[in-house]
């Protein structure tokens, strides 16, 4: 018989180690995947984890990582502060939406304008779109109790809605030719956020990193960030040291659809170019085992994001050379998490065999 028995204290080795094991033991579950798909387990491995890196067209690849990594990086650094208080904010595919729609409409709105002040004002605007969509479940929670992981999850879904019906209808270019789609924001130079597009740099790379600093600054020098890490290791302890829960939770989710909502921005104005009914490319969802790769710590997250960036660049190449199904990339994409989860509760619990019926 085979049970699982509680450590006296969590194993600090596989505290440390579970992300290397869950990437080692992804490649294998993966390669057997693959092998299962009719395909050579040691080519499809070697094309997505080191042709974008060091093939034949890594120069055309590698800034790609930049632009794939931004976004999850960005999205995962405000979901860890969350889940760091025990907060779960699932919707920041919806947040993330949101941000774009709204940046996007108040940029489309001054069309042909080229002032300065219109992708500072597209900024604003797709940071408050993405806060705002977070609130709903944030007040919903405050006021009425209600679970933030369904509510937030539900709205992802409300704004799928909302992304088609711009697409359709409010933002759908008059010149289109009848096609849904917003005019090209990447192409007007007021409002687009690329810095050095053939070296993969837009607005949202800096401001990912800069995500990344003042969440490791936040958790580690500030009050609030101790609260945080309290809330979520001791919350009995959190209560008795005055931490307010509600005013934790507004913080949390209102930060994550913030930065949700940036990271849709400059995706849809830079690396998308227009909102279209399939903008949303599954960032918000992607970015959750982000957050948990990277140990909810800023760096550890700016290092998982770049690997899943690759991930996703080698995906398409597997996808493109050797006829690999796109479900396959995404499945895994999912074993990452999977073997992460399962690899951390060994970190807390033990193997034990014993024999059936034994004293």
């Amino acid at each position: 018989m085979i049970a699982l028995e509680k450590r006296p204290e969590p194993s600090r080795l596989l505290a440390m180690g579970t992300p290397l094991i869950a990437v080692i033991v992804t490649m294998i579950a993966g390669g057997l995947l693959f092998a299962a798909l009719g395909k050579n387990p040691f080519e499809a491995i070697r094309t997505i984890f080191w042709d974008p890196l060091f093939g034949e067209y890594a120069f055309y690849y590698r800034p790609q990582l930049l632009v794939k990594g931004a976004p999850l990086v960005l999205i995962a650094i405000g979901l860890s502060l969350g889940f760091r208080a025990g907060i779960w904010n699932i919707g920041a595919e919806g947040q993330y939406t949101m941000g774009a729609i709204c940046g996007a409409g108040v940029g489309l709105a001054f069309y042909p304008s080229e002032s300065v002040l219109i992708f500072p004002a597209m900024v604003i605007a797709g940071a408050l779109g993405g806060w705002a969509w977070a609130m709903i479940p944030a007040l919903l929670k405050v006021k009425f109790g209600t679970n933030e992981i369904l509510v937030s999850l539900m709205l992802v879904y409300v704004a799928e809605q909302l992304l088609a019906s711009m697409s359709l209808g409010l933002l759908k270019n008059p010149q289109g030719f009848g096609f849904p789609g917003s005019r090209n924001i990447a192409e007007w130079d007021a409002a687009t956020s690329w810095i050095a597009q053939d070296y993969g740099m837009h607005w949202g790379v800096v401001a990912a990193m800069i995500a990344v600093i003042m969440a490791y600054v936040l958790l580690n020098r500030h009050i609030l960030g101790f609260n945080i890490r309290l809330t979520g290791e001791a919350p009995r302890a959190a209560r008795f040291a005055g931490v307010k829960p509600a005013r934790l939770i507004l913080f949390c989710l209102g930060m994550s659809g913030m930065l949700a909502g940036l990271a849709g921005l400059f995706e849809v104005a830079g690396p998308s170019g227009q909102v279209s009914i399939d903008f949303n490319v599954g960032y918000g969802f992607t970015a959750i085992i982000v957050a948990f790769l990277g140990r909810l710590h800023p760096v550890g997250i700016l290092l998982a994001g770049l690997l899943m960036a690759l991930t996703y660049i080698g995906g398409d190449i597997a996808e493109s050379q050797m006829g690999l199904p796109a479900a396959a990339i995404q499945v895994f994409q999912g074993m990452l998490l999977f073997f992460l989860l399962a690899l951390d509760l060994l970190t807390n619990y033990r193997v034990k065999f014993a024999v059936k019926g034994a004293a």
